[in-house]
This record gives structure tokens, C-alpha cells and sequence, in this order.
């Protein structure tokens, strides 16, 4: 089956679904076929259906339509958070086997209901925890499994958000809100707590967590600032001014004609500075970052500790100027740093002279996640064309992680109790 054609739909076709997976899919001609689309921004379905080459009448802006038969061998399910299951019962009941964007649910009985649906029909799940496919954490992989650090003991990891990421993200965009998408540590920080328990070897067995909305808040909103960036005397001088973070970072990146963040603010193709200009005067992107209607936390520290003895801290931080994540494990025979923003990771054994490798040597393709969202596709079709392969991510693995998510959320809520996870399992 190695030379089969997968044909592809795809339902939500915009930062995920239309930019990290549909484009790179698009260039997969001689392994998928892109047959139909489903997305409720008819200019978006348009700039997507004409880009991928999928025949009008193949293109759905109604979900309902969309869903009265099985379209394709594969569908990626890429709308937004409180939609996933939904969507994903729909498709496993019609026949599909899917790719099913992260998170699933902050929904313990949703969770379950989708585990059981799968099984019943015995359609196969990838959830997209893009970062397990990554030449950074393949590599950390091969040197903990090399027993290089003796005996794994504890982790310490942090996900620099980025100052300008939280802002369009978690203060102006579609995650903002938690009663809309899923609380912070689900909605960002499943990848890490996907891959703690993936590094440390075992299933979660508590957590404590704790974390605020500490600034973005109109408390915190300069003195005689406008509620738009364009009406305000800040417009040039805020850090989270939206004529900086769209316009300005655009043009130091070389005004490039397709490039997130800037089109996910605006369905124009090739992007432009009046484009861009239009979509922060009138669109939610260009919301002052004091004066919005978010509820989400700009930092968290979870501390987890694992049924076989090794504790991991998770830190979730907007307040940084780079992104990346900073990973630091420590063993009996040695400890290993990952600072991905600075591309390096570090051996240091007992006694001996420290190893250093550069995380870009490693693969030559670091677009989008560290090159994990292309990886994650080319896993897909060796998962679908191969009938025993199991993947990284299938749906019974990553509910482990929003297990850990869900209960992070409930012990902030309470003040930073000690939670346990089998309470959910």
C-alpha cells in the first residue's frame, strides 16, 4: 500500500488547517490529493479552494452539507477547540480516519465519549502534537534512551510564549476566552505536557499548579490610551502596538507574501501593507491588548510528579522575547539543557568535556513547530497506508496529556491543591 494516494479534506481551513497542514500537503501530490474543504469564511474557503485547486462544488461553507457523506480517505479536523469532538464523532461514524488538531477537549466525558466512538468504528486518530515529530525532540529521545544520564530523576521545562505571541493569540485572537476555546494550559501547553510525560516514561500522578492573569487587563492600560492601536498616542512607542507587531515585524521579515502571524489577520493573498493595515483599523487584531475581552492566564508553573518517582516542572511564560521552549533534564549521571531559541542542546556528563549540538544541523527543514508540522503529515501517510502502525500520537496517548491539563486547571482554580489524575482516568 506504499505507493497509495490519500485523498484529504479538510474542515476549519485557516492557521492550521489551510497554512501548517493544507499548503505542505499541497506539495505531497505523488501521496494526497486535497478533494474537499469545509470552512465558514467563504472569502478564506475561496482563497484556499482556488490555492489547493479543489472544484467548486467540492468546497462547503455549511458543516451540516459537508457532513452528509464521507468525502475522502483522511480528514483534518482544524476548527476551533470546542469543536473538535463534535466533528471528530461525525467523521469516525461516516468512515473517516482523521488528523485531530490539539487540544481535543478540556472535557473529561468528551475525552471518553470520543476514545469509545473510535473504537467502535475502529477509525484511526492522530492528534496533532506536531513537537513529538521534531528532529529537536527525536534527538532528545535517542540521548535518553542512550542511558547517557543514568537515571532520569526530574525535568524542568519552559514555553516562552513570546510577548507578541500572547497578544495575538491569548489577549486578541480565538483562544482568549476560555469558555470559547479551553484554558491556557490546554489550549497552549498540551504539546509540553504531551511531551513531559513522553520524556519522563510514565503516566501523571499529581499535579499543583498556579497562575493569574497578571497584566493584560484594563488596569494595566497606559493613561490616555486609545481601545484601538491606529486611534492611539502609543501607537509607535507600545510593545504590543499592532502596527508593530503586524506591519513593522512583517517588514523586518522582508515583507514576505504569506506569513503567520500576519495571514491569519487577513484572507488577502499576497499579503500587503494596506491588507494588513485594513484588518488591524476594523478587525479584533487591532484591539488596544489592555482593552479586550480576554480571560486567559499570561503565566502558569505546574509541578507534576509521575508514577515512577521522576517530578517535572512545566512553566507557561508570555512575558519573554524569543520563543522556544527551554528543557533541562537532570540524572544521576549527568544533566541535558534544551534551549531551543538559542538552537543548541547540551550534554553535560559527569567528568567529561560537555556535547553540544545545534538543533538546525539536525534536519533541514525547521518551518513551523521546528519543522514538526510538515513531519507530522509525512507520519500521517505512513500511519494510514500501513495497517499496523501505531502513531506517536494517537488519541489513546494524547488523552493522557489533557488528563494532566484538566486537572492543572482545577488545582489553579483551587489555589494550587494537589490534584490527583487517576481521579479522571
Amino acid at each position: 500500500m506504499q505507493n497509495k494516494k490519500l485523498t484529504v479534506s479538510i474542515i476549519g481551513v485557516g492557521g492550521r488547517g489551510g497554512e501548517a497542514y493544507g499548503r505542505y500537503i499541497n506539495t505531497l501530490r505523488d501521496k494526497f490529493q486535497l478533494v474537499s474543504l469545509c470552512e465558514i469564511n467563504p472569502v478564506r474557503l475561496k482563497k484556499y479552494g482556488d490555492m489547493f485547486e479543489v472544484k467548486p462544488e467540492n468546497r462547503f461553507l455549511s458543516e451540516d452539507e459537508f457532513f452528509k457523506k464521507k468525502r475522502s480517505d483522511v480528514l483534518i479536523v482544524s476548527t476551533q477547540d470546542r469543536q473538535h469532538v463534535a466533528q471528530a464523532k461525525r467523521a469516525l461514524l461516516l468512515g473517516y480516519n482523521l488528523l485531530l488538531e490539539k487540544p481535543i477537549s478540556d472535557d473529561v466525558e468528551e475525552l471518553r465519549s470520543l476514545l469509545k466512538t473510535a473504537q467502535e468504528t475502529g477509525g484511526k486518530v492522530m492528534v496533532c502534537h506536531v513537537l513529538r515529530y521534531t528532529a529537536m525532540v527525536r534527538k532528545i529521545e535517542e540521548i535518553l534512551k542512550s542511558g547517557a544520564l543514568g537515571m532520569l530523576v526530574s525535568i524542568d521545562q519552559t514555553e516562552n510564549v513570546v510577548y507578541w505571541h500572547e497578544a495575538h493569540s491569548y489577549v486578541r485572537g480565538n483562544w482568549r476566552k476560555r469558555e470559547e476555546s479551553t484554558p491556557m494550559i490546554m489550549a497552549k501547553c498540551c504539546h509540553d505536557l504531551d511531551l513531559l510525560q513522553h520524556f519522563a516514561g510514565s503516566k501523571c500522578k499529581s499535579v499543583s499548579s498556579m497562575g493569574s492573569l497578571a497584566y493584560f487587563k484594563k488596569a494595566y492600560q497606559p493613561v490616555g490610551a486609545a481601545d484601538r492601536c491606529l486611534d492611539c498616542k502609543f501607537v509607535d512607542s507600545c510593545k504590543y502596538s499592532a502596527k508593530r507587531v503586524y506591519i513593522e515585524m512583517w517588514k523586518n521579515l522582508g515583507s514576505p507574501k504569506n506569513v503567520v502571524p500576519m495571514s491569519i489577520i487577513t484572507n488577502a493573498y499576497p499579503l500587503t501593507e494596506e491588507a494588513i493595515y485594513e484588518a488591524i483599523k476594523e478587525g479584533p487584531y487591532g484591539r488596544c491588548a489592555f482593552a479586550c475581552d480576554n480571560n486567559v492566564v499570561d503565566n502558569q508553573t505546574t509541578i507534576m510528579q509521575f508514577e515512577n518517582g521522576v517530578t517535572a516542572t512545566l512553566k507557561m511564560e508570555a512575558f519573554v522575547s524569543r520563543n522556544g521552549r527551554d528543557i533541562r533534564f537532570f540524572g544521576t549521571q549527568g544533566e541535558l539543557e534544551v534551549r531551543e531559541g538559542e538552537d543548541l542542546i547540551v550534554l553535560r556528563r559527569y567528568f567529561e568535556t560537555p556535547k553540544t549540538w545545534r538543533i538546525s544541523e539536525l534536519t533541514d527543514d525547521l518551518e513551523g513547530h521546528g519543522g514538526g508540522d510538515h513531519r507530522i503529515i509525512d507520519a500521517l501517510y505512513e500511519v494510514m497506508t500501513e495497517k499496523n502502525l501505531s502513531a506517536d500520537t494517537s488519541l489513546e496517548k494524547s488523552i493522557e496529556s489533557h488528563y494532566m491539563a484538566i486537572a492543572a486547571e482545577e488545582s489553579r482554580l483551587k489555589g494550587g491543591e494537589l490534584v490527583q489524575i487517576e481521579n479522571y482516568r
